[in-house]
């Protein structure tokens, strides 16, 4: 899965809690975390290959917006799981759980990593690295639990304030799932 997925992933999530009820500066919270994280994760993607010559800063930005800011979306998305117990709560009963544990090992992964940066131990701080990248795109598969009500999703484009004014209907595409 790449960053452009979980971009769109975290955008249909702030319209699932949207409709949901979710307030407002706390979803756009959520939102642009998630979104961040994706951001990152292109970054790193894009810088890898370059990542020992000239590049390293540029990496090491990806790679504190995909880890380190994504292991924030995730812990937000279940502060939200567990604060908001009249949300829908689609799936199996152990996947709270299991996202609980998937962010305490990203968190304690991430603390490793940091820790091994600072001594002569980058070969297993890069290993905790990928450690937590992998953990951290399981999350967003997870994440199929909870799309699995969705039948389909509508995109209905509106014109902002500065717009000419709005057609008769407003222009609707439909995106089967």
């Amino acid at each position: 899965m790449g960053a452009a997925m979980a971009a769109w992933i975290c955008i249909i999530r702030y319209h699932q809690l949207r409709d949901w009820g979710v307030g407002k500066w706390f979803n756009r919270l959520i939102l642009w975390t998630g979104l961040l994280c994706a951001l990152g994760t292109s970054v790193v993607g894009n810088f890898q290959y370059h990542r020992q010559k000239n590049q390293l800063p540029t990496h090491l930005i990806g790679a504190f917006f995909a880890l380190f800011v994504g292991n924030l979306y995730f812990w937000l998305q279940l502060f939200l799981f567990w604060r908001m117990r009249s949300l829908p709560q689609p799936g199996a009963p152990w996947i709270g759980p299991l996202r609980l544990g998937l962010c305490s090992l990203c968190t304690i992964l991430m603390v490793a990593m940091v820790i091994l940066h600072s001594w002569p131990l980058r070969s297993a701080s890069a290993a905790c690295e990928w450690a937590i990248a992998t953990l951290l795109f399981t999350l967003f598969g997870l994440f199929a639990v909870d799309f699995s009500c969705l039948d389909s999703c509508t995109l209905c484009l509106q014109p902002g304030p500065s717009l000419s004014p709005p057609p008769a209907s407003p222009i609707s595409l439909q995106i089967p799932l």
